[in-house]
């Protein structure tokens, strides 16, 4: 059959294309109206229900003493790390690969970044790699679950002991996830998740928690959250004891958020029989490496990446990343909503580049603070993952993609007997890598020619 992108019809049925996340029901628009009818919009609001409902189910879901609603993901890890202690000057250490947010946080407490690459199969943390990058001003270990695959926890763990260093979980696409038995979130000092609309328990908008055994922590971020107040007093006095911002969820995000939690694992069972059986069929097409989860761990399937090699598809002359932008323009064109996630590694982002956050420098001019170098050159596994790999995102999280899903599959089957296409293509097309679309690196491209 002649491809799509060719001339031919599209594989993939258009109501198929894109598919609806979050479900939205019945359960969802009572929770809200509920809400509006009581008139309790925020935390603090006298007999207001649904957050510190919310927080109370969190913590149940997490396995954890404590849960603490914010008004965003990024919030949550920012508030998190401040709570714990985090200092001016103090380095972190985060994955290359990620979301901003997680390498950002830091700079919350004008702490420094401090980036290790990533593992080739499963994208979060090599921890074999971490040790070399703890110095004498390393306080923190941040571990992403990315995708929704958990980390190497129990070694990231036996570093921080060994070196005294907290770690602060990134759980934001792991919600539910479990590691040798033990819940995501609930196996450093504290937890982060995140409410966007794109997670698999989202709310209407943004929103986020912390979770945490340590009851210091918890009230550390409940004050921080409202502008450092002291809630020791029954009545609200409005008086700051420490600095702090409004970050606070709303009654009705968190209502909404209550919704789907209670049909959160219902929707996973569901996504747990889709989608192996989508992985499956594209894990059989030779140059395709699709992702697994290690026995000890769960994989939520929050987000598939899948890599794609050139010499394993018996494509002779044809780059990885070359053979990488054919097939997503194949893909496409057929009907399966590919996409990337992150064009850049996080070090080769222009804000960590500059490094320059808050003008003259800071926080990497910070007396006593280590010279950081953030070349990409540093980072090869994530560099090359970035440039070999596409994913599917949120489609498939809806609890009823099996069909889109079964012809996703057919798409890329239809693609890999045209293969021979695919190549002439990918040869005579013009590329670049993925970050070319950053400016910095078009200039940096121009002038070096």
């Amino acid at each position: 059959m002649k491809l799509a992108m060719f001339g031919g019809e599209p594989t993939v049925r258009p109501e198929y294309r894109r598919l609806e996340w979050p479900v939205v029901t019945d359960a969802d628009r009572e929770a809200v109206g509920r809400v509006l009818d009581s008139r309790k919009f925020t935390v603090g609001a006298r007999n207001e229900a649904e957050i510190h409902g919310l927080e109370a189910e969190w913590a149940r879901f997490c396995d954890t003493r404590y849960a603490v609603s914010v008004n965003s993901g990024t919030v949550a890890l920012e508030l998190a790390l401040a709570a714990l202690g985090l200092q001016p000057g103090d380095e972190v250490i985060v994955p290359a690969l990620s979301y901003v947010a997680t390498a950002m946080a830091p700079l919350y407490s004008l702490a420094v970044p401090v980036f290790v690459d990533i593992d080739p199969v499963t994208f979060n943390i090599d921890v074999s790699r971490i040790e070399a990058k703890i110095t004498d001003r390393t306080r923190a270990i941040v571990p992403v679950h990315l995708g929704g695959l958990p980390a190497d926890m129990d070694e990231i763990l036996a570093l921080a002991r060994k070196y005294d260093l907290l770690v602060v979980e990134d759980a934001v696409q792991a919600q539910g996830g479990t590691y040798r038995g033990r819940t995501c979130g609930s196996i450093g000092d504290a937890g982060v998740f995140s409410l966007n609309v794109e997670k698999s328990i989202p709310t209407c908008g943004e929103g986020g928690l912390v979770v945490t055994d340590r009851a210091d922590v918890a009230e550390r971020v409940r004050s921080l959250r409202i502008l450092g107040e002291d809630l020791s007093t029954e009545e609200r006095l409005y008086v700051s004891a420490t600095r702090g911002s409004n970050l606070k969820l709303s009654s009705v995000l968190a209502a909404f958020t209550r919704a789907q939690l209670a049909r959160f694992w219902a929707y996973q069972e569901k996504r747990d029989a889709n989608t192996p059986v989508f992985v499956d069929r594209l894990a059989a097409l030779p140059g395709i490496i699709a992702p697994t989860a290690p026995a000890d761990r769960t994989h939520m399937w929050h987000m598939l990446r899948f890599r794609f090699d050139p010499r394993a598809a018996g494509l002779a002359g044809v780059t990885p990343g070359r053979f990488r932008a054919a097939l997503r323009r194949a893909l496409l064109a057929e009907g399966v909503p590919l996409t990337h996630y992150q064009i850049i590694p996080l070090p080769g982002q222009p804000v960590f580049q500059d490094q320059n956050a808050y003008g003259n420098g800071l926080p990497w001019s910070l007396p006593g603070t280590n010279p950081q170098r953030y070349d990409l050159a540093d980072y090869p596994v994530t560099c090359q993952v970035i440039e070999d790999s596409l994913c599917l995102r949120r489609m498939h999280l809806n609890p009823d993609a099996g069909p889109a899903l079964a012809e996703y599959a057919t798409a890329f089957e239809r693609v890999w007997d045209n293969l021979g296409h695919i190549a002439r293509y990918a040869r005579a097309m013009p590329y670049r890598p993925p970050w070319h679309a950053v400016p910095r690196y078009q200039e940096a491209e121009a002038e070096a020619a």
